[in-house]
């Protein structure tokens, strides 16, 4: 007797659980275990929409990789131009280092002098730099100025 009074109660108490859990209204044993079994069903529905959107959110996560990566510049980009005032020197690597500082030692080694610079280091290192011959007498060469850049760069 004591036994089964006893597990009345623990059910008694477990029923009382699931109803607080389940937010149930009822009283009865079958319609408290019914509303446990829908509101199980509207978790599983719920997992499932949220598996869907991880899904759709790694896809998207993928995609944006894939064209982050088709949109990075090369290791090295120097293009050197002759331009109205001297020549045009465009410079874009990947950051790190003193690219700057290396670039501008060259420069002053050719006896170069920079009329005009643009420097940026955002995602990457851009310069975009006018120079002239410190004397009339040198000659600007394009390829060897271009040379030095790339050799100031690797430093």
């Amino acid at each position: 007797m004591v036994a089964r009074l006893r597990r009345r109660t623990a059910t008694g108490k477990r029923l009382h659980i699931l109803r607080t859990l389940t937010c149930s209204k009822s009283v009865q044993r079958k319609s408290i275990t019914m509303d446990a079994l829908l509101y199980i069903h509207k978790l599983k529905l719920k997992l499932e929409a949220i598996k869907r959107e991880v899904a759709s959110l790694v896809a998207r996560k993928r995609e944006y990789l894939s064209v982050m990566k088709q949109l990075q510049l090369p290791k090295k980009e120097v293009k050197v131009e002759k331009a109205e005032k001297g020549v045009l020197v465009r410079v874009r690597c990947e950051k790190g280092g003193d690219k700057l500082v290396s670039i501008l030692e060259v420069f002053e080694e050719m006896g170069l002098i920079v009329l005009n610079a643009r420097v940026s280091s955002n995602m990457y290192f851009a310069m975009e730099a006018v120079v002239v011959a410190e004397e009339e007498q040198h000659a600007l060469h394009v390829k060897s100025i271009a040379e030095a850049v790339i050799k100031a760069i690797e430093r």
